[in-house]
């Protein structure tokens, strides 16, 4: 499980590794621009059922803290999705990741 640290906030944001690693990717590129967006979440197991969102600004320090030593394969499909989502008026809403189908 992956950390996501906001802010000035002691607290991370619990994200599995590979889900996280896809969002690297997408929040740096857009702070990279200088915009400015949100970014959505529902509560992981373990914690109190729900959704959270925070606003994501390129002045606000951002930590990304993965379990796994070694980077994941990345997938396309799923960054271009939630970059697509990023730049919704709704931002950034995580989401699981299609695998495809076995002979695809």
């Amino acid at each position: 499980m992956g950390s996501l640290y906001y802010g000035d906030t002691a607290e991370p944001i619990q994200i599995e590794d590979r889900a996280l690693a896809h969002l690297k990717v997408v929040i740096a590129t857009k702070l990279r621009r200088n915009e400015s967006f949100t970014l959505s979440w529902r509560h992981p197991d373990g914690e109190p059922v729900g959704r959270s969102t925070i606003w994501l600004h390129p002045s606000i320090p951002l930590r990304f803290v993965f379990q796994e030593p070694s980077s994941p394969e990345l997938s396309r499909a799923w960054i271009e999705e939630l970059a697509h989502s990023a730049n919704s008026s709704g931002g950034i809403t995580l989401v699981e990741e299609h695998l495809a189908e076995a002979g695809e």
